[in-house]
């Protein structure tokens, strides 16, 4: 017995006739003849009774029709979840954000997820990208967004921005008049960075350690403790453009470009293999890149797509 032989029976109860059943099916009536025999003998009933006109269910006919609605409907519900999850994926999703793109990505993310994606809860943990790469590769997030990637076996990833450092300084600065600042120069100032293994650290020390430079810096881990200390205690700071957008436009500081060399880093989506919800963590990754493409393209995000596409 399969579900073909089920879908002809039910075919032949509801039409009434073999022929007419046939036409529906596009198949020949000896052949569905001929397979309805077989279930018959399968069960060892006869389920249909023919006549001239047509044919009637026995009263055992009666008993397996109900049998089998019930079986066809229970496969098609299944093949409709499973086809609707494919297409809206549901369930929680971790997702990792660098905390100087967390501030400025995490509503966009939740509004893009919240118009295509109803199904999936999306958990949102910000933090360091050392920390955010550890997690990644324990299992502990399904997605997330990092500078500079270690590379894992049990991950995947999609590079999708090149991002300049910049020199951020208060407003009243000798330096917020100029048009960019050497690199070798910034060490001179009251520079704070987040302290050692932050991602951002290691791309500036070794970029020192590469032109003869000492780095030396005042080690702070906290983005809005680092505004703070630029806009009102007179220190500067090295971050993306895109960590300190508000601040910017309260000219709270100033953004300068660092030349001889600029210092940047590249960005990357990141999946972890471990996820215990693979559909839901594509389809979020795939979100988090057309948000990254969308802010870029728009001016908001100052950055270059490493395959520049239309948002």
């Amino acid at each position: 017995m399969d579900l073909r032989q089920l879908r002809y029976f039910v075919q032949i109860a509801d039409a009434g006739n073999f022929s007419r059943a046939a036409e529906i099916l596009r198949i020949a009536q000896p052949s569905l003849s001929q397979q309805i025999r077989n279930l018959e003998d399968e069960l060892g009933v006869e389920l249909l009774s023919r006549h001239a006109r047509g044919a009637k269910l026995t009263e055992l006919g009666q008993q397996f029709y109900e049998h089998a609605r019930k079986i066809l409907s229970g496969v098609e519900r299944a093949r409709d979840v499973i086809q609707s999850q494919a297409t809206h994926p549901t369930g929680r999703i971790s997702v990792g954000l660098p905390t100087s793109a967390a501030r400025n990505l995490s509503l966009p993310l939740f509004r893009e997820l919240a118009a295509t994606q109803p199904n999936i809860v999306l958990h949102v943990v910000e933090a360091m990208s050392g920390y955010l790469d550890d997690f990644i590769q324990a299992g502990r997030l399904d997605v997330a967004l990092l500078y500079d990637h270690r590379a894992f076996e049990h991950v995947a990833y999609t590079g999708m921005i090149a991002e300049d450092l910049m020199l951020f300084v208060p407003p009243g600065s000798a330096l917020a008049r100029r048009g960019s600042v050497p690199f070798a120069k910034i060490f001179d100032l009251p520079l704070v960075l987040p302290g050692r293994p932050h991602i951002l650290r290691g791309v500036i020390e070794r970029l020192a350690a590469k032109h003869d430079v000492a780095a030396s810096a005042l080690d702070c881990d906290s983005l809005p403790a680092i505004a703070r200390l630029v806009s009102e205690e007179g220190h500067c700071t090295v971050m993306p453009n895109f960590a300190f957008l508000d601040e910017l436009r309260r000219n709270d500081m100033v953004a300068v470009p660092i030349v001889d060399p600029t210092p940047s880093w590249r960005l990357s989506v990141v999946v972890s293999q471990r996820t215990m919800n693979p559909r839901g963590s594509e389809v979020v990754a795939r979100a988090l890149g057309d948000v990254i493409v969308k802010l870029v393209n728009a001016g908001t995000w100052k950055a270059r797509l490493r395959n520049p596409v239309a948002a």
